[in-house]
């Protein structure tokens, strides 16, 4: 069955290596270049803190460090879940 808990974001980390370039021309390094990034989510299921980490690709928003998220886990597995940004 699965259940809905909220959780909060407790880093987001750029991925530097993978460099999405927008603009065909481009006059410096990072001119129209854009990055994805990953986020690591904290929730608590009853009493038992989990960690999940969430890829979120370049261009997409970026939540902000402290920000609320909504969690949906199975309650047999709460380690499993999906994040809704």
């Amino acid at each position: 069955m699965k259940k809905e808990i909220m959780g909060s974001v407790v880093s987001v980390k750029k991925q530097w290596w993978l460099k999405i370039n927008t603009k065909p021309v481009r006059m410096g390094a990072l001119d129209g270049a854009v990055f994805p990034h990953i986020a690591r989510i904290a929730y608590t299921v009853d009493g038992v803190e989990y960690v999940k980490r969430k890829w979120i690709g370049a261009g997409a928003p970026v939540p902000t460090v402290g920000s609320a998220v909504k969690v949906v886990y199975d309650e047999d597995a709460p380690s499993k879940a999906d994040l809704e940004f």
